[in-house]
């Protein structure tokens, strides 16, 4: 057994000599078509040769045609199960073989790819696959890989074992500072990806802040990593923090660090913070609309006088870092309620990035399906599976709330139930069932009467369905705020939406500044 690589894969080998009758490796001349032989003779030494180097291999392999009858029967698996390989051509498999499935490959017409089947006791791992010539499926070959889990156990744990070695190389190797992606790792074609792209390039190499937003399972923090691998601080450090998932008592500390002794439990020697570890880098702060009121303050100034002061420290110490903060939070919204700095928000928003949503590039889900499903395989050591197009048409009329995040929860399921090929029926029932479940999921209630036939007054959108639909959206919430008199919570509710999301859709249009 030998393992090496194949289009960019692992792959396992085995190499062993075709013996002849007499059981020695016998040398032969080629067979060619202008030799002396007939064609017949030809044809003959061929099947010969073919038989033999199946007879050879130590898998146990299976070939019947469309009615399940067998044609072919490797002298391995004859010599297993007990049987004369000439003696057992033409009868049904099923006489043969117990537990076999090759009727259901038949049927289905899908390939079965390392299953379990009991023969004779023995737990082994099989291959199906159906066999089709122009279209037609004229029969089915199996095969018994390993010959019970055991074998296949050692086999998995050593391939398993040495990818791991070899991933950890190759990502200490390719991120030395923490920062794993750059903006070519990010799939998406669709026209507002190019054009954040090309933002991304723009903006990459100053050292102002930047400000991501957008929906949870968005991709924020892949462009945070793009942002700083693109700057002139790439070969300096990429620190994180997520705000949302710190206590508030230990935000400070993982901030800007302790002294020995600042509290109960310091760690001897004290602590730096991510501020003081991102020297010369990024500190990319992650959610940064759940950070509490007291720290914003800290941070604000920070910020300004790029001067840090550990706690329990009496000196300040001068950091250079550029900061990279992302939230999927109305910060206007918090901001008027008072649950976030004006003059922290200003700080932070200096190059504002937008990711939008899935259900706004569904033009990119043919090429993110495909991504994932591949990277499932490289991990799992499959194959990666076809996604049917009924599958796909299932998948593109969802609304996606989680978006690539949910994507890739779908997709892993599906990857696990389905087989060689995704069927919509390997997909979750709520994938795609209505196509109008973007509009109710989006909608916990339906609009009013009033703003519906505000709306319909209106002349009918011209241009793309996109910039359709977002002309419609613009007049109904026009037509909301213009019925609840500029009040924004009582337009929310008119339109069914959240208030936060109103205030995103207002952003969005340029509806922010035009509205108390």
């Amino acid at each position: 057994m030998m393992i090496g690589h194949a289009k960019g894969e692992s792959v396992m080998a085995q190499q062993m000599p075709v013996s002849g009758a007499a059981g020695g490796a016998k040398a032969a001349a080629p067979l060619r078509n202008d030799s002396p032989a007939t064609s017949i003779h030809v044809e003959r030494a061929r099947r010969e040769l073919l038989r033999a180097a199946m007879d050879a291999v130590e898998e146990w392999v299976v070939v019947v045609d469309a009615q399940g009858g067998i044609q072919f029967l490797n002298a391995p698996y004859a010599e297993f199960l007990g049987v004369e390989a000439s003696e057992v051509l033409g009868r049904d498999v099923s006489e043969v073989i117990e537990n076999t499935r090759m009727h259901e490959v038949l049927e289905s017409g899908r390939a079965e790819l390392a299953q379990l089947q009991l023969i004779r006791g023995h737990h082994m791992i099989a291959h199906r696959y159906p066999i089709f010539r122009d279209g037609e499926l004229i029969g089915a070959i199996g095969s018994v890989l390993y010959h019970d889990t055991w074998e296949w156990r050692q086999v998995n744990a050593q391939v398993q074992a040495l990818e791991a070695e070899v991933d950890y190389y190759r990502q200490a190797l390719e991120t030395p500072n923490g920062a794993r992606w750059q903006l070519s790792d990010i799939i998406g074609d669709s026209p507002a990806m190019r054009e954040l792209a090309s933002k991304v390039r723009k903006i990459a190499p100053g050292g102002a802040s930047v400000l991501i937003r957008g929906e949870s399972g968005t991709g924020k923090e892949l462009y945070a990593h793009a942002l700083h691998r693109s700057s002139a601080r790439a070969k300096g450090p990429f620190i994180k923090l997520n705000c949302a998932a710190i206590p508030e008592a230990l935000l400070e500390a993982e901030l800007f660090g302790y002294e020995e002794g600042a509290f109960t439990g310091a760690r001897r020697g004290g602590k730096p913070g991510k501020f003081q570890l991102a020297d010369g880098g990024t500190l990319f702060l992650d959610e940064v609309g759940d950070m509490p009121l007291a720290m914003q303050a800290k941070l604000l100034r920070v910020l300004q006088d790029r001067e840090v002061e550990a706690v329990g420290a009496t000196r300040l110490v001068t950091v250079d870092v550029r900061v990279i903060a992302a939230t999927h939070r109305p910060l206007e919204a918090l901001v008027e309620s008072g649950e976030f700095r004006e003059d922290l928000f200003y700080r932070i928003n200096v190059v504002p990035l937008q990711v939008p949503p899935l259900r706004e590039r569904r033009d990119d889900l043919p090429t993110l399906a495909t991504h994932l499903l591949s990277r499932l395989a490289r991990r799992s050591g499959r194959r990666p599976p076809i996604l049917s197009e009924t599958a796909l048409e299932r998948l593109c009329a969802h609304h996606w709330p989680g978006n690539v995040r949910e994507l890739e929860n779908v997709l892993e399921a599906a990857f696990y139930l389905g087989g060689s090929h995704i069927q919509p029926t390997d997909l979750p029932d709520a994938i795609g069932a209505r196509h109008g479940d973007a509009r109710r999921t989006e909608l916990s209630t339906p609009p009013s009467d009033s703003a519906v036939l505000a709306a319909s007054d209106t002349p009918v959108a011209t241009g793309s369905l996109r910039e359709a639909m977002a002309q419609t959206e613009r007049r109904l919430i026009e037509a909301a705020l213009s019925a609840a008199n500029g009040n924004r919570t009582r337009a929310a509710r008119q339109l069914g939406i959240a208030k936060s999301s109103l205030y995103e859709k207002l952003n969005r249009h340029g509806l922010l500044a035009e509205t108390p």
